[in-house]
């Protein structure tokens, strides 16, 4: 008993110490959870027991994604425990809900997991972390992981940037979606309207014409450029200036430029027939391989 409060108090220090250091990385805190804990531990628990994890900032899921899990975990079952804390009615999810859903939607009614005695600041700092590392959150759900973090660690966007490898004014510009009416927010959240799309509209200033602006977005189908010159007219009130991108024979790619560094989350600049990626650590490149699907031996 002594040994096994011992690896727990270690599990929290581990904790302790992953969001203190320079590089988050949630994968390994779950697999420290998952190797320390005594297989007489991993228990069923009843599907209808759990709920979602209310700090966790994902609110949409994919279902094609899910649909592929639940038919791998009719199969095999499921891979991995979830990690769950007791609550006042059943359990709440810490990590592990797409197994969770995925579970359902294979007709199971239990699942295995890890009971964690986790604090509710823990809990939100491993749901925030765990969902920053999968790549299909979706611009507000990212920006609001951000936020959650920034808020609960204490630090600055600059600090966070470093931590998972972006730069600090891609950290700013996410955040100033949060900024945006909620309606309008949820037609990002849902893809009804585009990252680029998202960042213009989160430089003007008066509710009204930014709702305004979003529903000519989804019936006129804009561009961005095309957004871009409706908001420099001047009755749009703008709280930050927004640069129309013009193009030149230098800037002719400025378009891929800007979608490459959305999707990298790094500079990106073209010239010379060349492509530049621009990354700060190794583990930063790291990041930049995986995203574009390149793996090195």
């Amino acid at each position: 008993m002594k040994e096994q409060e011992n690896k727990r108090r270690a599990l929290g220090m581990g904790l302790e110490e992953l969001f203190n250091s320079e590089n988050l990385d949630f994968d390994r805190v779950e697999k420290e959870i998952v190797e320390n804990t005594p297989k007489e531990e991993v228990i069923d628990l009843n599907l209808d027991e759990l709920r979602s994890n209310p700090y966790q900032p994902r609110k949409v899921f994919d279902e094609e994604a899910l649909s592929e899990l639940a038919s791998s975990i009719r199969e095999h079952g499921v891979f991995q425990p979830i990690i769950v804390k007791k609550s006042i009615r059943g359990y709440d999810i810490i990590a592990g809900e797409r197994r969770v859903k995925a579970s359902k939607m294979a007709g199971l009614t239990t699942i295995p997991a890890i009971i964690r005695n986790f604090s509710d600041d823990e809990m939100m700092q491993i749901a925030l972390l765990e969902n920053l590392q999968r790549e299909d959150l979706t611009a507000i759900e990212e920006a609001s992981a951000y936020k959650g973090i920034i808020e609960a660690l204490n630090i600055t966007q600059e600090e966070l940037g470093r931590k998972i490898g972006k730069s600090r004014s891609y950290i700013t510009n996410m955040l100033g979606l949060l900024r945006l009416p909620l309606n309008v927010q949820d037609m990002i959240l849902y893809n009804k309207i585009s990252m680029g799309h998202a960042r213009v509209l989160s430089k003007l200033e008066d509710i009204n014409q930014i709702e305004e602006l979003a529903r000519k977005i989804i019936y006129d189908d804009l561009s961005v450029r095309e957004l871009e010159k409706e908001a420099e007219a001047k009755e749009f009130k703008r709280n930050t200036p927004i640069k129309v991108k013009k193009t030149s024979k230098t800037k002719e790619y400025a378009y891929i430029e800007n979608a490459m560094r959305e999707k990298l989350g790094t500079k990106v600049t073209i010239s010379d027939n060349k492509i530049h990626i621009s990354f700060v650590t190794p583990e930063d490149l790291d990041r930049i391989l995986e995203i574009i699907d390149i793996e090195v031996e």
